[in-house]
């Protein structure tokens, strides 16, 4: 089994920062990608920022040039430095990493963390 524990959230005023972590522990082989997504009430969960294999990372277009993602594979960690937040970033952040587990090398499986809480004051 894999989990996904995330931590970092908060209150932050409009135009502070916070970074996200995202620890992958358990049976783990290889994680194959790992990123973010949120959810604010009353929308639909969507993409953040996300990373796969040695491709580019993508970012949601809000977020570009104030989010940065970055992974430590070592750690079977990754990150979220939120800069310049605003208002409308206020959401639950998740986790999401597609991992390839020791007792089934041949397959992927996708995981999601318990999520974290950012909200952003004006």
């Amino acid at each position: 089994q894999v989990q996904l524990v995330e931590s970092g959230g908060g209150l932050v005023q409009s135009g502070g920062s916070l970074r996200l972590s995202c620890a992958a522990s358990g049976s783990i082989y290889r994680i194959n990608a790992m990123g973010w997504y949120r959810q604010a009430p009353g929308n639909e969960r969507e993409l953040v920022a996300y990373i796969r294999g040695y491709d580019p990372t993508t970012y949601t277009d809000s977020v570009k040039g104030r989010f940065t993602l970055s992974r430590d594979n070592a750690k079977n960690t990754a990150y979220l430095q939120m800069n310049s937040l605003k208002p409308e970033d206020t959401a639950v952040y998740y986790c999401n990493a597609k991992v390839v587990p020791i007792t089934r090398i041949w397959d992927e499986y996708e995981y999601w963390g318990q999520g974290t809480q950012v909200t952003v004051s004006s």
